[in-house]
């Protein structure tokens, strides 16, 4: 899916960023341009929706667990 329509962003781009540790937002909006001319500056109001989305697939819960 679409995230970004002025650069053509989709949710699978962030994911692949998350995955390769790009998650604050600062480098969110660095590594897609999205306050270079050209963007209509909408997804950088909502950068939040792109950090959690780059984020879903690093946070895995650990498997292994401590038994007392």
């Amino acid at each position: 899916m679409y995230l970004c329509l002025c650069k053509g962003i989709k949710d699978s781009d962030v994911r692949d960023a998350g995955r390769a540790g790009i998650v604050m937002p600062c480098q969110i909006k660095a590594r897609f341009g999205l306050k270079d001319s050209g963007c209509c500056g909408r997804c950088s109001k909502n950068i939040q929706a792109f950090v959690e989305l780059a984020t879903s697939e690093t946070c895995v819960p650990c498997k292994n667990t401590v038994s007392s």
